[in-house]
């Protein structure tokens, strides 16, 4: 896959990113371009300048791990973006679909069973399965809870987490820091284009949202990534108000490609108490669609 827009553009923001003096170089003066210049660059990471702006042109292929490692201390990239440049290198050789593991189908499907019975078992807290482009494909009754404005969400096409930030309205009263969860969302899928340039699925969602969303487009043009393991989210509920949890996010050793979050709360705190709260609203709710449905059977 020819994915040099994909590296020029990330080499080119992480290089914007860099001021002189946090690589300790003196700033001097009349610079035309925010960050270093390519040739500082290329000083910091012991290459030629030539050999540098062949790289930031897209041509990783062939780039040795020193090389890449070298790059990656002179722009100070993060673990995150460490990564992301690595999988650009193997895709940029050709090589990803060698060595990364088979992937479940991005597309959504139904569950393993043994799946659904694990995230069943799982009762004080939120729980769900995503894959890389925010489909969620399988959660507890507490995630069901939580999430019920995506669930009803005519914008998701069946749970997705971007096509609710992006395309419903209704997810800014949902995210009290609907700005983190936004920038989070297009981390999590411009990680994911570099881990799997395949997808065309991902590719398509997109250039949805890039059409239909100059939120997501702005974002998307920044080419930030990031890993999404733990860390504690926001949430206001139609029931039970705002929620304040810490999340775990782990890979699925079983699911390349697949990833459970576990929400948890604070023990004692009124998060805690909103949690039970919100699993009985979820147990009512259930009961009452389960009567309607026996009725008009």
């Amino acid at each position: 896959m020819d994915n040099r827009a994909e590296v020029r553009e990330f080499l080119a923001s992480r290089r914007a990113k860099i001021t002189p003096e946090r690589a300790g170089l003196p700033p001097g003066s009349r610079r035309r371009v925010p960050g270093l210049r390519r040739s500082e660059v290329a000083a910091l990471a012991d290459m030629s300048v030539e050999y540098y702006a062949k790289l930031e042109r897209g041509n990783l292929a062939g780039a040795s791990p020193a090389v890449l490692e070298s790059l990656a201390r002179a722009l100070r990239l993060d673990e995150a973006e460490r990564a992301h440049l690595l999988n650009l290198a193997q895709a940029a050789d050709g090589s990803d679909a060698l060595t990364r593991p088979r992937r479940r189908s991005t597309r959504q499907g139904t569950p393993r069973r043994s799946l659904q019975w694990t995230l069943d078992a799982i009762t004080a807290g939120p729980a769900f399965v995503r894959n890389g482009r925010l489909d969620v494909l399988a959660a507890n009754r507490l995630a069901r809870a939580v999430y019920s404005d995506v669930y009803a969400s005519p914008a998701t096409n069946q749970a997705n987490l971007a096509r609710f930030n992006f395309l419903d309205p209704a997810s800014r009263r949902f995210y009290p820091d609907w700005d983190r969860a936004a920038d989070v969302s297009v981390a999590i899928l411009r990680t994911e284009a570099g881990r799997d340039p395949h997808d065309k699925d991902l590719h398509d969602l997109v250039g949805e949202l890039s059409t239909r969303s100059d939120e997501f487009r702005t974002r998307w043009g920044a080419h930030n990534v990031r890993h999404h393991g733990t860390g504690t989210k926001r949430f206001r509920h139609e029931a039970v108000g705002e929620l304040t949890l810490a999340y775990e996010g782990l890979e699925m050793a079983a699911e390349p490609g697949l990833t459970l979050t576990v929400y948890t709360a604070e023990p004692g705190s009124p998060d805690e108490e909103g949690l039970r709260s919100l699993a009985t609203w979820a147990a009512t709710r259930e009961a009452d669609a389960s009567a309607a449905a026996s009725h008009a059977g």
